[in-house]
């Protein structure tokens, strides 16, 4: 067990750990820290204060908080981040004086303004040799040029997803999580593109959340489209709630009317689904996966 505090960076969600600062033991959320990482010196916000954390969830040897953040500290932060528009305009002119084939996303100075790293987004690679001389030139900084991918430039501009609350990437996720059409197909959902897509084009990062619950609940469930027996006669199912344990089932009566009635999952007698059964179509082994 080790003392640590926890730290994120900028709007990620994202918490590092990092050692306490000898003698102080008071580290307020949202307080400012100066500490040292891979990158340099770069600002971050506390998210917890001193607390414990087991040997094997910490990356030895913990980095050391240097300092909570001073008014002038925060003053060189609100500073850079002010010049951050006026870099990324021009790094836009450049680039189109250039003729470069790239989609300018954010750009970022590090904590000392000592460096400009500019986030870009491209469908192949890109010669920005020439790109970067001239912005060094120009902003008489050290620059570095990141290509960043599909999902990464969602949660690097954030939005509105279609919810109604912000990108899960861009808000809420530390990392990437592995999706695929298959989690879709557990839950029942439509396999529309625009209904199981997020802003980013890709299968919504969502799926993800409970797709435990629907693997396991999907095979204690009739397939939609089977036959199953029911109290009142045998029917073919028509829909199924995997969280009420609900299926819907349409009867035909000797009249030839039809009746739909929704019977409890444990008062139909059907064949058990396997594990290859699950989330899978007759005609569709297909099980993409986006990461």
């Amino acid at each position: 067990m080790a003392e640590v505090i926890g730290v994120k960076f900028k709007n990620t969600a994202k918490i590092y750990y990092f050692s306490p600062l000898k003698g102080v033991k008071d580290y307020p959320e949202k307080a400012g820290v100066i500490v040292e990482t891979a990158k340099g010196l770069e600002y971050g916000t506390v998210v917890f204060g001193i607390k414990t954390a087991p040997d094997e969830t910490i990356t030895h040897p913990l980095k050391p908080i240097l300092r909570l953040a001073t008014a002038e500290d925060e003053e060189r932060v609100k500073e850079n981040n002010e010049k951050i528009p006026e870099a990324m305009e021009k790094a836009r002119e450049k680039i189109a004086e250039l003729s470069l084939n790239m989609k300018l996303i954010g750009a970022e100075y590090a904590f000392d303004g000592k460096k400009l790293t500019f986030y870009f987004s491209a469908e192949e690679r890109v010669d920005f040799r020439e790109l970067v001389k001239n912005l060094a030139s120009q902003f008489k900084l050290r620059i570095e040029l990141r290509q960043v991918g599909i999902r990464d430039e969602t949660k690097i501009l954030g939005g509105i997803a279609p919810c109604g609350r912000t990108c899960c990437c861009a808000g809420a996720m530390s990392e990437f999580a592995k999706v695929s059409i298959k989690m879709a197909k557990n839950q029942g959902l439509h396999l529309n593109p625009t209904k199981i897509s997020g802003l980013c084009g890709r299968l919504m990062c969502c799926l993800e959340y409970e797709n435990d619950y629907y693997e396991k609940a999907c095979k204690l469930v009739p397939k939609v489209g089977g036959t199953v027996k029911t109290p009142e006669g045998e029917g073919t199912v028509v829909s199924n709630d995997m969280l009420k344990m609900i299926s819907k089932v349409k009867i035909a009566k000797p009249d030839g009317s039809e009746v739909y009635k929704d019977f409890n999952v444990k008062d139909l007698e059907f064949q058990r689904k396997t594990c290859a059964d699950c989330g899978k179509d007759a005609d569709d082994d297909a099980d993409d996966t986006e990461e």
